[in-house]
């Protein structure tokens, strides 16, 4: 078989999955694409043909309210994932060791990253409930609260704890991902460390932390590009509130385009997010390939 019929052959497998994909994901993107030039709106199917041109880009930047949920998609993405790898390869760390029960706290860790999204959300509702949450009665019978809290009730508290909940859930993505890549050091070196006088610390940044840094690299991509466009939790445990106070981007464009039904700035909203997503994964990608030809 030559190769150029090897090649062809290879189109025709691949034909069926890329019809699929065009369909699935290219057809609803370039109809996105058309509808934010235009003024579309789902109550009147007519203004969909209404050519507006950058306007709604230009709405949408100059909206103080979407500039606060980047504000708030920023402040989540940066203390749930940086918590979330710190986390992560803490308790990679200790799942390394050797000690007794140690394959059923492996199997713990696991349990949150099997739960669904909506069933951690509206798990970790009930516990910050303000009237009978777990937290509010833990924390006053240890003495730490005098009374009762709204934890996200509470604009200045809110966004902070949806994110915990969060961490809680996705971390046991980064420790196994870590504990995979722990796995493949060889003792042996790590005892050669200790031998010559090497002390925990530095065994860790000479000999465990080379080894890790391009999988937990690759944890912080994936992490931060599914932190960055963060919706399910949002809308279970808070809707946005209290005050758009953890209203993320995500969340704006799904009120923009379906509560308000101004599908053109909704998917004006939608491509900004796309961009700024596509930028963060181009600066990743930059940094792992800088990381590959510096090992």
């Amino acid at each position: 078989m030559t190769q150029m019929s090897k090649t062809t052959v290879a189109w025709y497998l691949l034909a069926p999955m890329m019809i699929i994909i065009v369909g699935v994901a290219g057809y609803p993107l370039i109809k996105t694409v058309y509808f934010s030039f235009t003024a579309a709106h789902l109550v009147s199917p007519d203004t969909s043909d209404q050519w507006v041109g950058l306007t709604n880009f230009l709405k949408a930047l100059g909206n103080a309210k979407f500039r606060s949920s980047i504000g708030n998609t920023v402040y989540f993405v940066v203390f749930s994932v940086s918590a979330e790898i710190l986390l992560g390869v803490l308790v990679a760390l200790l799942l390394n060791q050797e000690f007794h029960g140690r394959t059923l706290l492996r199997a713990l860790v696991i349990l949150p990253l099997a739960l669904p999204t909506v069933v951690n959300a509206m798990m970790w509702r009930l516990i910050y409930g303000p009237d009978f949450g777990a937290l509010n009665a833990l924390l006053t019978q240890v003495g730490l609260l005098a009374e009762y809290r709204s934890w996200l009730g509470d604009p200045s508290s809110a966004l902070t704890m949806v994110a915990l909940a969060d961490i809680w859930k996705n971390f046991p993505l980064v420790a196994l991902i870590t504990l995979a890549a722990l796995q493949t050091i060889s003792r042996d070196h790590l005892e050669a460390a200790l031998l010559d006088g090497a002390n925990a610390w530095q065994r860790f940044w000479h000999v465990v932390f080379p080894a890790i840094v391009a999988p937990v690299s690759v944890a912080l991509v994936l992490r931060t590009i599914e932190a960055f466009k963060v919706f399910d939790i949002i809308y279970v445990m808070t809707r946005g509130g209290p005050a758009s106070s953890t209203k993320t981007v995500s969340f704006h464009v799904y009120q923009e385009a379906f509560a308000y039904m101004r599908v053109g700035s909704g998917a004006s909203y939608a491509l900004i997010v796309v961009l700024i997503s596509a930028a963060l994964i181009a600066v990743y990608l930059k940094l792992l390939q800088r990381q590959g030809e510096t090992a």
